[in-house]
Protein backbone atom coordinates (compact mmCIF):
# COMPACT_ATOMS: atom_id res chain seq x y z
CA UNK A 1 0.00 0.00 0.00
CA UNK A 2 2.78 2.26 0.98
CA UNK A 3 4.85 1.64 -2.32
CA UNK A 4 1.05 2.40 -4.51
CA UNK A 5 0.90 5.49 -2.39
CA UNK A 6 4.56 6.76 -3.48
CA UNK A 7 4.02 5.55 -6.85
CA UNK A 8 1.09 7.81 -7.22
CA UNK A 9 2.74 10.66 -5.49
CA UNK A 10 6.20 10.38 -7.96
CA UNK A 11 3.59 10.41 -10.84
CA UNK A 12 1.90 13.24 -10.12
CA UNK A 13 4.57 15.63 -9.13
CA UNK A 14 6.00 14.88 -12.34
CA UNK A 15 3.16 14.55 -14.60
CA UNK A 16 2.79 18.36 -17.25
CA UNK A 17 -0.63 18.88 -16.04
CA UNK A 18 -1.63 20.82 -12.98
CA UNK A 19 -3.27 18.43 -10.70
CA UNK A 20 -5.29 20.47 -7.63
CA UNK A 21 -7.11 17.96 -5.25
CA UNK A 22 -9.33 19.48 -2.68
CA UNK A 23 -11.65 17.91 -0.15
CA UNK A 24 -15.60 18.06 0.51
CA UNK A 25 -15.02 21.49 2.86
CA UNK A 26 -12.92 22.67 -0.05
CA UNK A 27 -9.49 22.39 1.62
CA UNK A 28 -6.58 21.32 -0.61
CA UNK A 29 -5.31 18.49 0.31
CA UNK A 30 -2.87 17.80 -2.99
CA UNK A 31 -0.99 20.53 -4.93
CA UNK A 32 1.68 19.70 -7.65
CA UNK A 33 4.45 21.33 -8.92
CA UNK A 34 2.76 21.74 -12.55
CA UNK A 35 0.36 23.66 -10.57
CA UNK A 36 2.62 25.78 -9.05
CA UNK A 37 4.06 26.69 -12.03
CA UNK A 38 0.43 27.89 -13.68
CA UNK A 39 -0.63 29.61 -10.56
CA UNK A 40 2.49 31.18 -9.20
CA UNK A 41 2.05 30.00 -6.30
CA UNK A 42 3.74 28.00 -3.59
CA UNK A 43 2.25 24.61 -1.97
CA UNK A 44 3.33 26.11 1.30
CA UNK A 45 0.74 28.92 0.21
CA UNK A 46 -2.12 26.27 -0.39
CA UNK A 47 -1.83 23.23 1.33
CA UNK A 48 -4.43 23.08 4.06
CA UNK A 49 -6.19 26.35 3.10
CA UNK A 50 -9.59 26.21 1.52
CA UNK A 51 -9.50 27.72 -1.94
CA UNK A 52 -11.84 30.84 -1.19
CA UNK A 53 -9.17 32.14 0.78
CA UNK A 54 -6.47 31.39 -1.58
CA UNK A 55 -8.64 32.71 -4.23
CA UNK A 56 -11.29 35.59 -2.91
CA UNK A 57 -13.15 36.20 -6.30
CA UNK A 58 -13.90 32.02 -7.21
CA UNK A 59 -17.54 30.88 -6.07
CA UNK A 60 -19.51 28.07 -7.18
CA UNK A 61 -20.19 29.59 -10.40
CA UNK A 62 -16.80 30.62 -11.12
CA UNK A 63 -14.70 27.97 -9.71
CA UNK A 64 -14.73 24.26 -11.41
CA UNK A 65 -13.64 22.87 -7.89
CA UNK A 66 -16.68 24.06 -6.10
CA UNK A 67 -19.30 23.72 -8.49
CA UNK A 68 -17.94 20.08 -9.15
CA UNK A 69 -18.51 19.42 -4.68
CA UNK A 70 -21.91 21.08 -4.87
CA UNK A 71 -23.78 18.96 -8.31
CA UNK A 72 -21.26 15.92 -7.83
CA UNK A 73 -21.26 16.13 -11.38
CA UNK A 74 -18.12 16.30 -13.67
CA UNK A 75 -16.74 19.42 -15.47
CA UNK A 76 -15.08 18.68 -19.01
CA UNK A 77 -12.59 20.55 -21.05
CA UNK A 78 -14.16 24.18 -19.35
CA UNK A 79 -11.88 26.60 -20.63
CA UNK A 80 -10.89 29.48 -18.04
CA UNK A 81 -9.02 32.67 -17.62
CA UNK A 82 -8.37 33.98 -14.04
CA UNK A 83 -5.49 35.98 -12.41
CA UNK A 84 -2.99 34.20 -10.43
CA UNK A 85 -1.37 35.67 -6.92
CA UNK A 86 1.10 38.01 -9.10
CA UNK A 87 -1.85 39.78 -11.21
CA UNK A 88 -1.38 37.87 -14.03
CA UNK A 89 -3.49 36.44 -16.27
CA UNK A 90 -3.83 32.68 -16.56
CA UNK A 91 -5.91 30.53 -19.20
CA UNK A 92 -6.17 26.45 -18.77
CA UNK A 93 -8.35 23.95 -19.82
CA UNK A 94 -9.59 22.39 -16.70
CA UNK A 95 -11.69 18.88 -16.18
CA UNK A 96 -12.94 18.53 -12.92
CA UNK A 97 -14.04 15.04 -11.53
CA UNK A 98 -16.01 14.34 -8.14
CA UNK A 99 -14.59 11.96 -5.18
CA UNK A 100 -17.51 10.04 -4.64
CA UNK A 101 -17.71 6.74 -2.74
CA UNK A 102 -20.52 4.89 -1.40
CA UNK A 103 -22.62 7.93 -2.55
CA UNK A 104 -21.41 10.60 -0.86
CA UNK A 105 -18.75 13.41 -2.44
CA UNK A 106 -15.66 13.41 -0.37
CA UNK A 107 -14.10 16.22 -3.03
CA UNK A 108 -12.65 16.95 -6.13
CA UNK A 109 -9.94 16.36 -8.25
CA UNK A 110 -9.12 19.11 -10.85
CA UNK A 111 -6.51 18.76 -13.54
CA UNK A 112 -5.26 21.64 -15.76
CA UNK A 113 -3.89 22.02 -18.95
CA UNK A 114 -1.92 25.17 -19.20
CA UNK A 115 -2.90 27.34 -22.09
CA UNK A 116 -1.38 30.80 -21.01
CA UNK A 117 1.32 31.01 -23.89
CA UNK A 118 -1.10 29.35 -26.25
CA UNK A 119 -3.94 32.18 -26.23
CA UNK A 120 -1.03 34.85 -25.78
CA UNK A 121 0.26 34.11 -29.13
CA UNK A 122 -3.25 33.84 -30.76
CA UNK A 123 -4.10 37.02 -28.77
CA UNK A 124 -1.22 38.66 -30.74
CA UNK A 125 -2.55 36.62 -33.99
CA UNK A 126 -5.57 38.72 -33.71
CA UNK A 127 -4.42 42.06 -32.87
CA UNK A 128 -2.34 41.21 -36.37
CA UNK A 129 -5.08 40.23 -38.27
CA UNK A 130 -7.30 43.52 -37.08
CA UNK A 131 -4.19 45.82 -37.89
CA UNK A 132 -2.83 44.17 -41.00
CA UNK A 133 -3.64 45.14 -44.71
CA UNK A 134 -4.53 42.12 -46.40
CA UNK A 135 -4.25 43.63 -49.85
CA UNK A 136 -0.46 44.49 -49.64
CA UNK A 137 0.44 40.66 -48.88
CA UNK A 138 -0.64 39.10 -52.41
CA UNK A 139 -0.05 35.22 -53.98
CA UNK A 140 0.07 35.05 -56.99
CA UNK A 141 -0.46 31.34 -58.96
CA UNK A 142 2.66 33.04 -61.90
CA UNK A 143 5.02 32.41 -58.53
CA UNK A 144 3.69 28.83 -57.42
CA UNK A 145 6.80 26.45 -58.55
CA UNK A 146 6.20 23.54 -60.26
CA UNK A 147 5.44 22.24 -63.83
CA UNK A 148 4.62 18.23 -63.15
CA UNK A 149 1.39 17.39 -65.59
CA UNK A 150 -0.71 16.58 -62.73
CA UNK A 151 0.39 19.88 -60.49
CA UNK A 152 -0.40 22.29 -63.50
CA UNK A 153 -3.90 20.54 -63.40
CA UNK A 154 -4.26 21.37 -59.64
CA UNK A 155 -2.97 24.80 -60.53
CA UNK A 156 -5.49 25.58 -63.16
CA UNK A 157 -8.66 23.73 -60.97
CA UNK A 158 -7.21 26.32 -58.21
CA UNK A 159 -7.72 29.23 -61.04
CA UNK A 160 -10.87 28.13 -61.64
CA UNK A 161 -11.87 28.42 -57.85
CA UNK A 162 -11.01 31.87 -57.37
CA UNK A 163 -13.57 33.05 -59.74
CA UNK A 164 -16.31 31.73 -57.16
CA UNK A 165 -17.48 31.82 -53.92
CA UNK A 166 -17.80 27.93 -53.01
CA UNK A 167 -16.40 26.84 -50.13
CA UNK A 168 -13.08 24.41 -51.17
CA UNK A 169 -11.58 21.21 -49.67
CA UNK A 170 -7.46 21.05 -50.28
CA UNK A 171 -6.06 17.69 -49.77
CA UNK A 172 -2.77 16.95 -49.42
CA UNK A 173 -0.03 15.85 -47.50
CA UNK A 174 1.79 17.80 -45.16
CA UNK A 175 4.15 19.74 -46.67
CA UNK A 176 2.90 20.22 -49.93
CA UNK A 177 1.66 23.81 -50.05
CA UNK A 178 -1.56 23.91 -49.12
CA UNK A 179 -1.99 27.23 -47.62
CA UNK A 180 0.13 28.81 -50.27
CA UNK A 181 -2.69 27.38 -52.80
CA UNK A 182 -5.63 28.49 -50.48
CA UNK A 183 -3.76 31.93 -50.44
CA UNK A 184 -3.53 32.10 -53.93
CA UNK A 185 -7.59 31.72 -54.49
CA UNK A 186 -8.56 34.46 -52.14
CA UNK A 187 -5.68 37.08 -53.42
CA UNK A 188 -7.08 36.17 -57.05
CA UNK A 189 -10.51 36.33 -55.96
CA UNK A 190 -12.99 39.19 -55.61
CA UNK A 191 -13.03 38.93 -51.65
CA UNK A 192 -8.97 40.17 -51.97
CA UNK A 193 -9.27 43.47 -50.82
CA UNK A 194 -10.74 41.51 -47.33
CA UNK A 195 -8.95 39.38 -44.38
CA UNK A 196 -7.98 36.20 -45.12
CA UNK A 197 -7.04 34.69 -41.72
CA UNK A 198 -6.19 31.44 -41.18
CA UNK A 199 -6.21 28.91 -38.54
CA UNK A 200 -5.05 25.56 -37.17
CA UNK A 201 -7.47 23.49 -35.87
CA UNK A 202 -5.47 21.01 -34.72
CA UNK A 203 -3.33 23.80 -32.30
CA UNK A 204 -6.04 23.98 -29.58
CA UNK A 205 -8.61 22.34 -27.11
CA UNK A 206 -12.54 22.64 -28.38
CA UNK A 207 -13.16 25.07 -25.95
CA UNK A 208 -10.58 27.62 -26.37
CA UNK A 209 -11.07 26.82 -30.08
CA UNK A 210 -14.72 27.47 -30.22
CA UNK A 211 -14.04 30.96 -28.66
CA UNK A 212 -11.17 32.00 -31.21
CA UNK A 213 -13.73 31.22 -33.71
CA UNK A 214 -17.11 32.62 -32.69
CA UNK A 215 -15.95 35.00 -30.29
CA UNK A 216 -16.97 35.52 -26.54
CA UNK A 217 -18.94 37.81 -24.98
CA UNK A 218 -18.61 38.83 -21.23
CA UNK A 219 -19.46 36.67 -18.13
CA UNK A 220 -19.91 33.57 -20.76
CA UNK A 221 -16.87 32.48 -18.44
CA UNK A 222 -14.66 33.23 -16.21
CA UNK A 223 -11.82 36.12 -17.50
CA UNK A 224 -14.23 36.44 -20.52
CA UNK A 225 -14.63 40.03 -22.67
CA UNK A 226 -16.35 41.15 -25.28
CA UNK A 227 -14.15 40.01 -28.46
CA UNK A 228 -15.16 39.02 -32.27
CA UNK A 229 -14.16 35.75 -33.74
CA UNK A 230 -12.17 35.18 -36.44
CA UNK A 231 -15.29 34.56 -38.37
CA UNK A 232 -16.59 38.25 -37.66
CA UNK A 233 -12.90 39.60 -38.33
CA UNK A 234 -12.83 37.74 -41.74
CA UNK A 235 -15.84 39.21 -42.63
CA UNK A 236 -16.64 39.32 -46.50
CA UNK A 237 -12.95 37.60 -47.02
CA UNK A 238 -12.02 33.90 -46.39
CA UNK A 239 -10.89 31.98 -43.35
CA UNK A 240 -9.01 29.09 -43.81
CA UNK A 241 -9.58 26.08 -41.22
CA UNK A 242 -6.04 24.27 -41.91
CA UNK A 243 -6.59 20.75 -40.80
CA UNK A 244 -10.39 20.52 -41.02
CA UNK A 245 -9.71 16.22 -39.64
CA UNK A 246 -7.91 17.78 -36.17
CA UNK A 247 -10.99 20.39 -34.92
CA UNK A 248 -13.28 18.13 -32.58
CA UNK A 249 -16.32 16.44 -33.83
CA UNK A 250 -18.85 18.37 -31.95
CA UNK A 251 -17.00 21.72 -32.63
CA UNK A 252 -17.61 20.38 -36.66
CA UNK A 253 -21.46 20.21 -36.03
CA UNK A 254 -21.27 24.12 -34.25
CA UNK A 255 -19.27 24.68 -37.85
CA UNK A 256 -21.78 23.09 -39.96
CA UNK A 257 -24.32 25.02 -38.60
CA UNK A 258 -22.52 28.65 -39.35
CA UNK A 259 -22.01 27.28 -42.73
CA UNK A 260 -25.98 26.26 -43.36
CA UNK A 261 -27.58 28.87 -42.27
CA UNK A 262 -24.77 31.88 -42.51
CA UNK A 263 -24.39 33.57 -39.18
CA UNK A 264 -22.55 33.20 -35.43
CA UNK A 265 -23.05 32.88 -32.16
CA UNK A 266 -20.44 34.44 -29.55
CA UNK A 267 -20.22 32.01 -26.77
CA UNK A 268 -22.48 33.33 -24.01
CA UNK A 269 -24.43 35.36 -26.04
CA UNK A 270 -28.04 35.20 -27.44
CA UNK A 271 -28.16 37.59 -30.98
CA UNK A 272 -27.01 35.97 -34.04
CA UNK A 273 -24.29 37.84 -36.17
CA UNK A 274 -24.79 37.14 -39.87
CA UNK A 275 -21.62 36.56 -41.48
CA UNK A 276 -20.01 36.55 -45.10
CA UNK A 277 -17.30 34.63 -44.91
CA UNK A 278 -15.56 32.24 -47.65
CA UNK A 279 -14.64 28.78 -46.04
CA UNK A 280 -11.13 26.90 -47.27
CA UNK A 281 -10.80 23.84 -45.73
CA UNK A 282 -7.46 21.76 -45.66
CA UNK A 283 -6.90 18.21 -44.69
CA UNK A 284 -3.71 16.08 -44.67
CA UNK A 285 -5.24 12.75 -45.29
CA UNK A 286 -7.91 10.94 -47.20
CA UNK A 287 -10.92 12.43 -46.49
CA UNK A 288 -12.98 9.02 -46.39
CA UNK A 289 -10.21 7.84 -44.05
CA UNK A 290 -11.14 10.44 -41.55
CA UNK A 291 -14.65 9.65 -41.88
CA UNK A 292 -14.43 6.07 -41.25
CA UNK A 293 -11.84 6.91 -38.04
CA UNK A 294 -14.50 9.36 -37.16
CA UNK A 295 -12.48 12.53 -37.52
CA UNK A 296 -14.12 14.26 -39.80
CA UNK A 297 -18.49 14.56 -40.05
CA UNK A 298 -20.00 12.85 -43.28
CA UNK A 299 -21.99 16.11 -43.51
CA UNK A 300 -19.32 18.52 -42.89
CA UNK A 301 -16.91 16.87 -45.43
CA UNK A 302 -19.92 16.75 -48.13
CA UNK A 303 -20.43 20.75 -47.17
CA UNK A 304 -16.78 21.94 -47.89
CA UNK A 305 -16.32 20.09 -50.83
CA UNK A 306 -17.91 21.77 -52.75
CA UNK A 307 -14.50 22.35 -54.99
CA UNK A 308 -11.98 19.27 -53.98
CA UNK A 309 -8.53 20.57 -55.05
CA UNK A 310 -5.95 17.32 -54.65
CA UNK A 311 -2.14 18.71 -54.14
CA UNK A 312 0.14 15.42 -55.26
CA UNK A 313 3.46 14.57 -53.12
CA UNK A 314 6.13 15.54 -54.55
CA UNK A 315 6.98 11.85 -54.81
CA UNK A 316 4.73 11.69 -57.19
CA UNK A 317 5.87 14.76 -59.27
CA UNK A 318 10.14 14.32 -58.87
CA UNK A 319 10.23 16.13 -62.32
CA UNK A 320 9.72 19.24 -59.82
CA UNK A 321 12.63 18.66 -57.31
CA UNK A 322 15.25 20.27 -59.71
CA UNK A 323 13.13 23.59 -59.80
CA UNK A 324 12.34 23.83 -55.73
CA UNK A 325 15.97 23.36 -55.67
CA UNK A 326 16.90 25.83 -58.31
CA UNK A 327 14.06 28.47 -55.97
CA UNK A 328 15.63 27.33 -52.69
CA UNK A 329 19.07 27.82 -53.73
CA UNK A 330 18.71 31.01 -54.94
CA UNK A 331 16.16 31.96 -52.30
CA UNK A 332 19.48 31.15 -49.64
CA UNK A 333 21.98 32.54 -51.70
CA UNK A 334 20.29 36.09 -51.46
CA UNK A 335 19.76 35.39 -47.28
CA UNK A 336 23.15 33.74 -46.34
CA UNK A 337 24.87 36.11 -48.86
CA UNK A 338 26.32 32.77 -50.93
CA UNK A 339 27.27 32.27 -54.46
CA UNK A 340 25.98 28.46 -54.91
CA UNK A 341 25.09 27.64 -59.08
CA UNK A 342 25.54 23.96 -59.01
CA UNK A 343 24.12 20.48 -57.45
CA UNK A 344 26.64 17.83 -57.06
CA UNK A 345 24.78 14.76 -59.04
CA UNK A 346 24.98 12.89 -56.29
CA UNK A 347 22.77 14.85 -54.49
CA UNK A 348 20.44 14.77 -56.95
CA UNK A 349 20.17 11.30 -57.66
CA UNK A 350 19.99 11.18 -53.49
CA UNK A 351 16.46 13.07 -53.87
CA UNK A 352 15.08 11.85 -57.00
CA UNK A 353 15.66 8.09 -54.93
CA UNK A 354 14.25 9.57 -51.77
CA UNK A 355 10.16 9.61 -51.18
CA UNK A 356 10.07 12.78 -49.32
CA UNK A 357 7.39 12.40 -46.73
CA UNK A 358 7.66 15.60 -45.63
CA UNK A 359 7.00 16.55 -49.33
CA UNK A 360 8.35 20.47 -50.39
CA UNK A 361 8.77 21.77 -46.70
CA UNK A 362 11.06 19.08 -45.99
CA UNK A 363 13.40 19.67 -49.16
CA UNK A 364 13.35 23.65 -48.65
CA UNK A 365 14.28 22.93 -44.85
CA UNK A 366 17.79 20.13 -45.94
CA UNK A 367 18.52 23.20 -48.53
CA UNK A 368 18.55 25.79 -45.79
CA UNK A 369 20.85 22.94 -43.66
CA UNK A 370 23.25 22.55 -46.16
CA UNK A 371 23.31 26.23 -47.69
CA UNK A 372 24.72 26.95 -44.23
CA UNK A 373 27.52 24.81 -44.67
CA UNK A 374 28.28 25.61 -47.88
CA UNK A 375 31.95 27.78 -49.11
CA UNK A 376 32.27 26.75 -52.47
CA UNK A 377 29.82 26.85 -55.62
CA UNK A 378 28.74 23.32 -55.89
CA UNK A 379 25.89 21.96 -53.19
CA UNK A 380 27.51 18.44 -52.47
CA UNK A 381 26.11 15.43 -50.23
CA UNK A 382 28.62 16.08 -47.53
CA UNK A 383 27.35 19.45 -46.96
CA UNK A 384 23.87 18.29 -45.79
CA UNK A 385 23.30 17.24 -41.54
CA UNK A 386 24.72 13.61 -40.98
CA UNK A 387 21.20 12.71 -40.31
CA UNK A 388 20.01 14.03 -43.64
CA UNK A 389 22.84 11.93 -45.32
CA UNK A 390 21.76 8.62 -43.73
CA UNK A 391 18.38 9.55 -44.80
CA UNK A 392 18.58 10.16 -48.19
CA UNK A 393 21.82 9.26 -49.58
CA UNK A 394 22.56 6.11 -47.76
CA UNK A 395 20.49 3.88 -50.65
CA UNK A 396 22.30 6.02 -53.44
CA UNK A 397 24.67 3.66 -55.51
CA UNK A 398 25.64 4.34 -58.86
CA UNK A 399 25.27 1.08 -60.46
CA UNK A 400 28.27 0.67 -62.88
CA UNK A 401 27.63 -3.51 -63.43
CA UNK A 402 26.37 -3.05 -67.12
CA UNK A 403 28.37 -0.27 -68.09
CA UNK A 404 30.90 -1.55 -71.27
CA UNK A 405 33.76 0.57 -72.03
CA UNK A 406 36.41 0.25 -74.09
CA UNK A 407 39.97 0.80 -72.48
CA UNK A 408 41.04 1.82 -76.08
CA UNK A 409 39.21 4.72 -75.84
CA UNK A 410 41.09 7.52 -73.59
CA UNK A 411 38.63 8.00 -70.54
CA UNK A 412 38.30 12.14 -71.07
CA UNK A 413 37.32 11.51 -74.95
CA UNK A 414 34.72 8.81 -73.57
CA UNK A 415 33.55 10.88 -70.65
CA UNK A 416 33.07 13.76 -73.18
CA UNK A 417 31.19 11.72 -75.90
CA UNK A 418 28.65 10.75 -73.34
CA UNK A 419 28.10 14.20 -71.74
CA UNK A 420 27.94 15.25 -75.67
CA UNK A 421 25.15 13.12 -76.44
CA UNK A 422 23.28 14.09 -73.10
CA UNK A 423 23.47 17.79 -74.28
CA UNK A 424 22.22 17.26 -77.53
CA UNK A 425 19.51 15.28 -75.45
CA UNK A 426 18.23 17.94 -73.78
CA UNK A 427 18.40 20.55 -76.31
CA UNK A 428 15.92 18.25 -78.56
CA UNK A 429 13.38 17.85 -75.54
CA UNK A 430 13.47 22.13 -75.30
CA UNK A 431 13.20 22.55 -78.95
CA UNK A 432 16.86 23.82 -78.38
CA UNK A 433 15.52 26.74 -75.71
CA UNK A 434 19.19 26.92 -74.04
CA UNK A 435 17.82 28.17 -70.57
CA UNK A 436 14.98 25.36 -70.45
CA UNK A 437 17.83 22.68 -71.58
CA UNK A 438 20.29 24.43 -68.97
CA UNK A 439 17.48 23.91 -66.35
CA UNK A 440 16.91 20.54 -66.87
CA UNK A 441 20.63 19.78 -66.80
CA UNK A 442 20.87 21.62 -63.71
CA UNK A 443 23.88 24.04 -64.66
CA UNK A 444 23.96 27.49 -65.13
CA UNK A 445 23.06 28.72 -68.79
CA UNK A 446 26.35 30.22 -68.95
CA UNK A 447 28.08 26.46 -68.20
CA UNK A 448 25.86 25.57 -71.35
CA UNK A 449 26.74 27.56 -73.80
CA UNK A 450 30.86 26.81 -73.01
CA UNK A 451 30.17 23.57 -73.08
CA UNK A 452 28.16 24.15 -76.64
CA UNK A 453 31.00 25.87 -78.46
CA UNK A 454 33.52 23.72 -76.79
CA UNK A 455 31.76 20.40 -78.56
CA UNK A 456 30.87 22.22 -81.59
CA UNK A 457 27.26 22.26 -81.38
CA UNK A 458 24.87 24.36 -83.65
CA UNK A 459 22.71 26.64 -81.33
Amino acid sequence: MCYHYKLLEIIIENIDEGIHIVDSEGNTIIYNRAMEQIEGLNSNEVLGKNLCDIFPNLNETTSTLLSCLKSGEPVLDRYQTYLNKKGNNITTVNTTIPIIIDGKTLGAVEISKNFTKIKELYDRILQLNNSRDDSSDKYKFDDVVGASPDFLKTIELAKKASRTNSTVLIIGETGTGKEVIARCIHSSSSRCEKPFIAVNCAALPESLLEGILFGTVKGSFTGAINRPGLFEQANGGTLLLDEINSMPVNLQAKLLRVLQEGYIRRIGDVKDIPIDVRIIATINEDPYTSILQGNLRKDLYYRLSVININIPPLRDRKEDIPIFVNEFIKKYNTELIKDVWEVADEVYDGFLSYDWPGNVRELKNYIEGAMNMVTGHVLRREHFAPNVQELIFKKYKPDMGDVKYDFNTPLDDYLEDIEKKIILSALEKTNYNISKAAGMLKIKRQTLQHKLNKYGINK
